[in-house]
């Protein structure tokens, strides 16, 4: 028995309204492409910032791959500079992830995603990951059993997220709360040391789970 989505709150996603990123190079294109044709396990970090998380991830994981995908031109900047191809099994990406997600990611890619730290739009809830319609797409390029892993240091923003997942997206997840010597990302470091309380949540993407775009191919990919 497949199980469905709830949509009672959320709105359609619409990809064929935006544009795919113009600053990939070629030889980033190629290996988007077979990155996602080979087995080798695929995660995506949405919001890569100066690069720590990814790096660290890359190092440490070489049987693994990371797509990371920043936005901020001087944040991207930072980061590019430090991974300098040191890394096979890291691509770094200046782009929208949205965008990039929607135009250049096939259905059931990946093996997991990091939102690690997000801007929690504390004046517009609907900008907030599972409050977003795109996060119904997200969930359509992730593979049965795959993991997204999302890390705030603001107690509401996760509260309210893990309500989602129960009453709306109707997923499983472990919240915990998150090491005083964690150090993933520069947000991270800041917050701990400040005593600030960083929780996660560990979201499984079950098997049978269905989305409306569980068959939508990426328009770069076709």
């Amino acid at each position: 028995m497949q199980q469905q989505v709830s949509h009672q709150f959320t709105r359609l996603f619409h990809p064929e309204y935006l544009h795919a990123p113009k600053s990939l190079s070629s030889q980033d294109m190629d290996k988007i492409h077979t990155w996602q044709s080979q087995d080798t396990p695929l995660f995506l970090e949405i919001g890569a910032g100066k690069g720590k998380h990814a790096l660290l991830f890359a190092a440490a994981n070489p049987d693994k791959r990371l797509i990371a995908v920043e936005r901020t031109s001087e944040k991207f900047a930072s980061f590019d500079k430090l991974a300098d191809n040191s890394l096979e099994n890291l691509l770094n990406i200046h782009a929208d992830a949205i965008a990039f997600t929607a135009k250049l990611l096939k259905p059931n890619c990946l093996d997991g995603v990091f939102l690690l730290y997000p801007n929690p739009e504390p004046h517009n809830k609907n900008q907030r990951w599972l409050n977003m319609p795109f996060f119904e797409f997200l969930l359509s390029r992730m593979k049965a059993g795959a993991t997204i892993t999302l890390a705030s240091n603001i107690e509401i923003y996760i509260d309210e997220a893990a309500d989602l997942l129960t009453d709306t997206w109707q997923l499983p997840f472990v919240k915990s709360s998150i090491a005083a010597d964690s150090a993933r990302t520069h947000f991270e470091i800041k917050y701990l040391a400040r005593g600030e309380h960083c929780q996660e949540l560990i979201i499984t993407k079950p098997e049978n789970y269905c989305t409306r775009f569980d068959d939508y191919a990426a328009d770069l990919l076709v």
